[in-house]
């Protein structure tokens, strides 16, 4: 019997997946070389869509303490505290440098030796000498960026927003359309730059735009990547809109 694909990927989400990576592994913090490792592994714990690096213990440059929680699963310090696997909460200490609970041995025979490491606990990390930003990249993760000459118009209320016919549609996956419009087809009359700014491993640093006047729902609503990443320099400069607050008219069709 056939299985679409993107079924059974949701029905792995439940599980403790893991993927070794061939690539060369560092973090940094405090200007220490911290974690140093060519067979590090991608851990998704259960119900998690993003992965976290783990590198064998003797990779990493620092004691590995129980946590002072003495707790065997995280808490709300974090993301990566909030754990949905059994296992030990560690702080990593090199001299006088200490990162709480930035680590996480797992109780789990097929990931022994490894150690799970929190991304926002340190300074950088790198993939060979590339940094990566936000959060590891799954493998399993693509990002394509398609140029189209259909018709699209962006609504908010009875206001249009953008209307153009050179749209560059970005397929990510598991993640709905987006559409991303050139800039001179974009009123900004009607638009409000913010401060907000998010972090994509896969596309950059993202800044954001309000809608003037369109209340909670018209806040952060459109957003640009200005200075890309090499792999997603088909989105210089162009701005993409929110589909779940806004209406995008695909030659007559809501996207």
């Amino acid at each position: 019997m056939a299985v679409r694909v993107s079924s059974e990927m949701r029905a792995l989400a439940h599980q403790l997946r893991y993927e070794p990576t061939p690539r060369r592994i560092r973090a940094d913090a405090g200007g220490v070389t911290l974690v140093d490792s060519q067979d590090a592994f991608l851990v998704f714990e259960p119900r998690k869509l993003t992965p976290v690096f783990a590198v064998p213990e003797a990779d990493i440059a620092a004691d590995l303490l129980p946590a002072a929680t003495g707790r065997l699963r995280g808490g709300p310090r974090s993301h990566f505290a909030a754990h949905t696997a059994e296992g030990q909460v560690l702080t990593l200490r090199n001299g006088d440098l200490e990162l709480p609970e930035a680590g996480f041995r797992l109780a789990d025979a097929d990931l022994a030796g490894q150690v799970l490491l929190d991304f926002g606990a340190f300074d950088q990390w790198r993939e060979e000498d590339e940094v990566v930003e936000g959060h590891p990249r799954d493998p399993f993760h693509r990002v394509d960026a398609r140029v189209s000459s259909r018709w699209v118009r962006v609504g908010y209320g009875t206001r249009v927003l953008a209307e153009s016919v050179r749209p560059v549609f970005v397929y990510e996956t598991m993640l709905p359309v987006r559409t991303y419009l050139p800039r001179e087809d974009v009123d900004f009359g009607v638009l409000e730059r913010t401060s907000h700014s998010t972090i994509c491993p896969y596309k950059g640093t993202a800044s954001y735009w309000s809608v003037a006047g369109g209340g909670s729902r018209g806040e952060n609503i459109a957003w640009s990547y200005e200075t890309p990443l090499q792999d997603a320099m088909q989105l210089e400069g162009l701005i993409a809109f929110y589909d779940e607050r806004t209406i995008i008219d695909v030659e007559g069709k809501s996207a």
